[in-house]
């Protein structure tokens, strides 16, 4: 068995480096160091460098994983362990100059998500877990809010950007959602909405299109601090199935039917 607490604090002092690195070169940032990879979708030569200085420290901690990368500087995958990192998450925010931004890196043996960590690089904010061990952020215990009530709560998501499959009903569910809870909030970065609602900053979170590598960490610590994670339909296909809801105990229920009132899954 991995020791999974000294693997998590090796991948902690990475993403702080890594972070520190990103603060500093924000200010070289130009419309030359940036390109589109879609529609509304961004990448600069940030994302792909810390990437491959993530990717070169988590090779030799853990040797024979593969890796799920953003910006596929490795597509290598392993038969037990793989590593899913995204470098940058919230490019555009970055581009702008405009928090939050945050690095997201999380281990999964097999079926099962073992590390998760999210460094939100302007508040110096580390929210991480690992089997075994609780949810902390920079040292400290989180938890999720003991919410019960979508009339009581706070809610972030994020509007679609390149896929618009379901874009009518979600807007629908936002204008229903503005009126039922405390608000929305859309932050720009989906690995910084799942740690917020982590730590009790938010209640809860929706949000489709998504990849393995926006939501793998940051779920994985909501569920380390007590939260609920599934996809639209109620079941367990979040981390690939591109759509995830995640509340505490008591309000997930409420969020989640409320969603399915507008949102249906995604057809296989």
């Amino acid at each position: 068995m991995k020791d999974y607490q000294h693997i998590c604090e090796e991948v902690v002092a990475l993403a702080r480096q890594v972070g520190v690195w990103l603060r500093s070169e924000r200010m070289r940032l130009n419309t030359v160091n940036r390109e589109t990879k879609g529609v509304h979708d961004y990448v600069t030569q940030f994302d792909k460098q810390s990437e491959q200085t993530i990717v070169a420290r988590l090779k030799e901690l853990v040797p024979e994983a593969g890796f799920i990368a953003e910006e596929k500087t490795e597509t290598t995958l392993g038969e037990h362990f793989n590593w899913i990192v995204d470098p940058l998450d919230g490019t555009t925010n970055y581009i702008h100059g405009l928090p939050p931004t945050a690095i997201s890196i999380a281990l999964r043996e097999d079926e099962e998500m073992v590390i998760g960590v999210v460094y939100e690089i302007w508040r110096d904010e580390c929210f991480y877990s690992y089997k075994g061990g609780k949810a902390y952020m920079n040292g400290y215990p989180i938890h999720v809010t003991s919410c019960s009530k979508l009339d009581d709560s706070l809610l972030a998501t994020g509007f679609p950007y390149s896929d618009f499959t379901i874009l009518k009903p979600f807007m629908r569910y936002m204008e229903w959602s503005m009126q039922h809870t405390h608000g929305l909030r859309r932050l720009g970065s989906a690995a910084t909405d799942l740690i917020y609602v982590a730590c009790g900053r938010c209640d809860g979170y929706f949000e489709y299109g998504m990849k393995p590598y926006d939501v793998a960490a940051g779920a994985f610590v909501c569920q380390q601090a007590g939260a609920l994670v599934s996809d639209f339909s109620g079941g367990d296909n979040w981390l690939f199935g591109g759509e995830i809801v995640v509340a505490g105990p008591k309000l997930f229920p409420e969020l989640l039917k409320s969603l399915q009132q507008f949102l249906k899954a995604k057809p296989e």
